[in-house]
């Protein structure tokens, strides 16, 4: 590299003599660094004040099984409970009080929030997002075989409707099928307010349960399996036993079987109303 002599002094005479004296004694001083200062910003800048690379982000996905699988529950489902008495339905004091006093809590704390700023809301959901990385999706079939798999809250309803077309028969892939919440909110990809938001947006993190139905009626029957590919219904599972809220405490369900009638039981084939029903229909 050759390297340019330094005058000693500044040029005697002329102006802006003194400036392009000093410009010169820069470029000169550069030349002479054994390294690039340009090289040497840029590494600086790729590590943090404590001198320490910036921390790789692990995806916690892999680290997890790709999918599960839970076979119906073969316990019985319990018979259904006895028709309650009209006097159960009739909200009792406690009961209004209860409801007026949570409705004025909910008015006055809709009313007295502060107001926010964009920045301050997105910094809330950009934490909340931070908080669930990652969001479990299980897929409930019509006749309760559950599949469940891990996805990155980033990720869209596509990369869901992708992996269960997967683990469908070969028979099964090309009928269509709709992923939905009950009562009423279908999932679809064709839908833009569904299809260009992540899974956090849909609100389904940290894990979410969606329905599925086929478009053919013939596959949606309680008594039909599910139509898995055989390499994932042969690693399936039980699911756990549903706990008896009525057998604990003892007490509970003795009290519940000694509920005396208000009404007298109906006779041939006329149908019990209740008293709430009642005030709805016009005589």
């Amino acid at each position: 590299m050759a390297i340019r002599s330094i005058p000693k002094g500044p040029p005697a005479s002329g102006p802006g003599a003194l400036d392009l004296y000093i410009r010169f004694l820069c470029e000169s001083f550069i030349q002479l660094l054994p390294f690039d200062l340009f090289t040497l910003v840029e590494s600086v800048d790729a590590t943090d004040t404590t001198g320490s690379s910036k921390p790789e982000i692990v995806d916690v996905v892999r680290d997890q099984p790709a999918f599960k699988v839970y076979k119906p529950s073969s316990v019985a489902s319990a018979a259904p409970p006895p028709p309650l008495p009209d006097d159960y339905f009739e909200p009792t004091a406690a009961d209004l009080k209860a409801a007026q006093a949570t409705l004025a809590a909910r008015t006055q704390a809709l009313v007295n929030a502060p107001l926010e700023l964009r920045a301050v809301r997105e910094a809330r959901e950009q934490k909340k997002r931070e908080r669930w990385p990652n969001t479990t999706i299980r897929i409930r079939f019509t006749d309760r075989t559950q599949l469940e798999r891990t996805f990155p809250s980033t990720d869209k309803i596509r990369s869901v409707y992708a992996f269960v077309r997967d683990s469908l028969r070969d028979d099964v892939k090309p009928i269509k099928f709709i992923l939905y919440q009950p009562p009423k909110r279908e999932l679809k990809v064709s839908d833009p307010q569904v299809r260009d938001l992540t899974l956090g947006e849909l609100q389904l993190a940290p894990s979410s349960v969606l329905l599925l139905k086929f478009v053919d009626e013939s596959l949606n029957g309680s008594d039909v399996p599910a139509p898995l590919l055989p390499s994932i219904l042969s690693q399936a599972v039980d699911l756990p036993a549903r706990p008896d809220y009525d057998a604990t405490p003892a007490n509970r369900s003795e009290t519940s079987t000694s509920i005396p009638s208000s009404s007298p039981a109906p006779t041939g084939g006329e149908k019990k109303i209740p008293k709430w029903f009642k005030l709805g229909i016009k005589k």
